[in-house]
């Protein structure tokens, strides 16, 4: 069916819900819900790659969010992006967009069910002023060098929307590539863009080097541009279980200032299911209204998917060699190597490796080999080794705390609470705790207690004894935490007043 029927299709569908056709608006979404196991030990579980610096400063995400400033002013590019994130995650994502200077929408997923339902949140969202948008979808943690060439993709993928087709970016291969999906390039169109034939999953190797050697495959670069109405009107029609779960827990979802929390019992009902296979595949089929096109990127986009991706996007010496943090080559090439726990890394005679240190853990891998470290990854969580989910520092809320030893009836921390914030009140079954306070000042609940400790100074924590520790200063307060008891887990908490809504 040719484009136009579908542009009907979904103005219809869409507008007996009351939305507005009024499609100049452009709303970026970021799906920030990926966990990275190919970039670990620095991506993990718990902290995963869109909320680190892998190739700069910024986070991934901090970048992504960044992207759309200064696009063409022909577009009403609405001021606050849709960021939809786990819930694991809320508290860093909403730090690093605030550190980033941005105001946003999050949307906290209830559990993990791929992009297909993240996007229908982030359109439900996008549409909840009774305004129709075209949306801007994005991962979190891509690489993109030139931003102007990828706001050229978007305009022309933006038009497109706006007729009622669904626009994805697909980056011209310049290599074969088994970490990328392929898209089979049909029908050309006036303005460099292709009508889509059909998805092609990762292949393997000898494939990948014949679909681009036929000049007719592109990346899937994971960036979608489709017009609000009309990516719900399709969702409808081909995905109805996935359509109904999204839209009865975004009607009942829990709205704040922050964050937008969608019904977690709705929302789990919702099959797990990706952009592509949910909808892309089915586009151009005859049974199907809604019409496909894809706009080339060259940009420089990296999907940074894998240490191998990180080591191609950096600058390199004479030998090929990139790195970050405190690394010393002496006589290699070709390697990648990562200091982040600040250890000096030296690399002699390496020749086309990754050498990534961290507090906790060291990674030494072939280049050749990077897509393997996945299937690492879940071996080491069938051991129920901490390093899969957790780093030595862990960040909260609050601020954050760093198990800096322990053994068998203890573990020492350091505790950072930043100015302001305080942690729960809570107690604990199995474990006392000894605080000193190295820097600011602490607010301590202790029982029916409350008093100061200032630098230098101490206290105790029965065990089974209610206690908050709190920063009412202007600069962080630092103690060196000292836990003894039987039982010395992150889960023995019981939680009975929390300021960031962590109670059970």
């Amino acid at each position: 069916m040719n484009s136009k029927m579908g542009q009907e299709e979904g103005v219809v569908l869409m507008s007996a819900k009351g939305v507005s056709s009024d499609c100049r608006r452009l709303v970026q979404v970021v799906l920030a819900g990926g966990s990275g196991t190919r970039l670990w030990p620095v991506s993990r579980e718990n902290f995963p790659k869109q909320l680190i610096g892998v190739v700069g400063a910024e986070s991934l995400l901090q970048a992504t969010v960044l992207r759309m400033k200064g696009f063409p002013s022909v577009w009403d590019v609405a001021a606050e992006p849709v960021i939809v994130c786990g819930e694991e995650h809320r508290f860093a994502t909403a730090e690093q967009i605030r550190d980033s200077g941005v105001s946003a929408r999050i949307v906290v997923e209830p559990a993990r069910r791929d992009t297909a339902p993240a996007l229908t949140l982030a359109a439900l969202t996008a549409c909840a002023d009774g305004q129709d948008a075209i949306l801007v979808a994005m991962p979190a943690d891509h690489a993109i060098a030139d931003v102007p060439a990828l706001h050229a993709a978007i305009d022309t993928a933006a038009r497109h929307a706006q007729a009622g087709e669904i626009a994805t970016l697909g980056i011209p291969p310049t290599r074969p590539d088994t970490g990328f999906g392929y898209i089979r390039l049909g029908d050309a169109l006036d303005d460099g863009a292709h009508r889509i034939d059909r998805f092609v999953e990762k292949p393997a190797a000898e494939l990948a080097a014949q679909y681009v050697a036929s000049g007719n495959f592109w990346w899937n670069s994971g960036i979608f541009v489709v017009r609000a109405s009309v990516w719900l009107a399709a969702l409808e029609k081909l995905q109805p279980e996935m359509y109904a779960a999204c839209v009865l827990s975004h009607e009942q979802a829990n709205n704040t200032d922050e964050y937008l929390r969608p019904c977690a019992a709705s929302f789990q009902k919702s099959p797990s299911d990706s952009i592509d296979y949910a909808v892309m595949e089915h586009l151009g089929k005859p049974d199907s209204p809604f019409m496909g096109v894809v706009v080339p990127l060259q940009a420089g986009w990296s999907d940074l998917g894998s240490w191998d991706a990180v080591w191609d996007a950096m600058d390199k010496d004479d030998e090929g060699n990139a790195s970050t943090g405190r690394v010393l080559f002496e006589g290699s090439t070709a390697s990648y190597a990562r200091s982040e726990g600040g250890r000096l890394v030296a690399c002699v005679g390496t020749n086309n490796l990754i050498v990534i240190e961290t507090d906790d853990a060291v990674l030494v891998a072939d280049r050749s080999r990077v897509q393997d470290i996945k299937g690492l990854v879940s071996r080491i969580k069938r051991e129920k080794a901490p390093e899969a989910d957790t780093h030595r520092k862990v960040r909260r809320p609050w601020g954050f705390y760093d198990s800096i030893d322990h053994g068998e009836r203890f573990q020492v921390k350091r505790i950072v609470v930043n100015p302001g914030a305080r942690l729960s009140l809570q107690m604990h079954h199995h474990r006392a705790e000894h605080w000193i306070v190295v820097s600011g000042t602490a607010l301590v609940t202790r029982g029916e207690e409350e008093f100061l400790l200032s630098e230098n100074e101490s206290t105790y924590i029965p065990l089974g004894v209610r206690h908050r520790l709190e920063n009412p200063g202007r600069v962080p307060l630092e103690i060196i935490e000292v836990q003894s008891g039987t039982y010395l887990g992150e889960d023995d908490i019981v939680r009975f007043d929390d300021k960031y809504g962590r109670c059970s």
